[in-house]
């Protein structure tokens, strides 16, 4: 996988709570999905996530950051002192969704997928 979780910071703060993703690989984000979930055992997930996010098609390079915000707010991007940029997305939610020691986020990877809509 391109992208890596580096940390969940400031759990349980909405103004400054976030999702701090490594970019390993240059990539598109769009291709990638986080759940917000619960922590069954060790390196196990629940299999009833309770909110999904899903990135919107963009170029990242590798040594970027791709930052999730609890919050509402405006996709932007800054550059780093590095040269990397830094990307800024936002879930649109008014409370902060990781206050639970179980809560844990999952990153998901999705090159191929289907849609059928009902009649």
């Amino acid at each position: 996988m391109n992208l890596k979780i580096r940390d969940i910071l400031d759990a349980g703060a909405l103004d400054n709570e976030r999702l701090v993703i490594n970019v390993l690989q240059d990539d598109d984000v769009g291709y990638f999905l986080v759940l917000d979930t619960t922590s069954v055992s060790e390196g196990t997930v629940s299999a009833k996530p309770k909110h999904t996010y899903w990135f919107p098609d963009k170029q990242v390079k590798i040594g970027d950051l791709v930052v999730l915000y609890t919050k509402k707010g405006t996709q932007s991007a800054t550059q780093n002192k590095d040269g990397s940029t830094s990307h800024f997305f936002y879930w649109g939610f008014d409370n902060a969704l990781w206050t639970k020691p179980d809560d844990a986020v999952l990153l998901l990877e999705s090159r191929a997928w289907a849609v059928k809509r009902m009649k």
